[in-house]
């Protein structure tokens, strides 16, 4: 027998659809205006070029699977125009969650299982954020076309006065050739689902990137709740960077210091702990995916 979806009427869905799009219209209004001007900005453009998310995509909401769309006056939800989404004889729209599957059904299982894995292991919190700086080390170019705060030369002798023990496979990729071996971890891509921990910076941020690769499965409430945690976790990352951002309103966390390392350490843990809800819904859209 067919499971009868519940149905959201027009005025109700509408009101969903508005909400998230008015939440993450903060960061893409203003990114759009940029964009528009040809400026840069080297801290908040990283949500929209590293990631791969368009603003448009962004604030389109979708329903999640099990919840279809009751037609409105003027008609079908827009859904019914979206890739994957199939219209009933009531008009109600629904995602086609068996169509969906035949596509990314592969995705779905590696999203799980690293997301699983990641939530079983305890949060690591010794990095202090010398990701960034490894990426700058003894380099003749940098990703940013902005100042270090403590020159090239210092900059080097930190990295070099540190153990850096990065786990994330796609912040390791970018570090200078001169600072790969410094790294006590030697994370790869095969190593990915094995290495990942939730104390990881990236790993907080890459949950915004696992919910929108799952779209439309997931509902577009916690594509939102990702993408808002994803901006504040890039913010201390860039806080704590090498780079001198004064002057775009990030006040430096001084991770050379004793008194900057422990800052981070503690926003660091603060970002596990909001990760870890985030990370086990997405667990649960995965799981119900693929007993569907």
């Amino acid at each position: 027998m067919t499971a009868v979806l519940p149905c959201l009427p027009a005025a109700e869905w509408t009101a969903r659809a508005a909400a998230p799009a008015a939440r993450v219209e903060r960061w893409t209004a203003p990114h759009r205006e940029r964009r528009r001007r040809g400026e840069e900005h080297p801290v908040l453009d990283f949500l929209f070029t590293y990631y791969s998310e368009t603003p448009s995509r962004l604030r389109r909401w979708h329903p999640g699977p099990g919840v279809a769309l009751a037609p409105s006056a003027e008609g079908p939800a827009p859904h019914a125009a979206w890739r994957w989404y199939a219209t009933g004889g009531d008009g109600a729209v629904r995602l086609d969650v068996a169509a969906w599957l035949a596509d990314r059904a592969p995705t779905v299982r590696f999203v799980r299982d690293l997301l699983a894995a990641t939530a079983s292991r305890p949060a690591q919190t010794g990095c202090f954020g010398l990701h960034e700086w490894a990426m700058v080390h003894r380099a003749d170019e940098r990703r940013h076309a902005v100042p270090l705060r403590l020159g090239q030369a210092g900059t080097d002798a930190v990295v070099e006065a540190h153990a850096i023990r990065c786990s994330h496979f796609d912040a390791f990729r970018f570090f200078t050739p001169s600072a790969v071996g410094l790294n006590r971890l030697q994370p790869t891509r095969e190593t990915q689902v094995a290495m990942e921990q939730p104390g990881c910076l990236h790993a907080t941020m890459d949950l915004y990137k696992w919910a929108y690769k799952l779209s439309p499965a997931v509902p577009g409430e916690l594509v939102a709740d990702c993408f808002e945690l994803a901006v504040e976790v890039r913010e201390l990352d860039m806080r704590a960077s090498p780079y001198d951002l004064a002057d775009r309103g990030y006040a430096p966390v001084r991770i050379e210091t004793a008194e900057g390392k422990a800052e981070y350490v503690a926003a660091q843990r603060g970002f596990a702990g909001r990760a870890a809800p985030l990370r086990r819904r997405l667990v649960e859209v995965c799981d119900a995916l693929l007993a569907s």
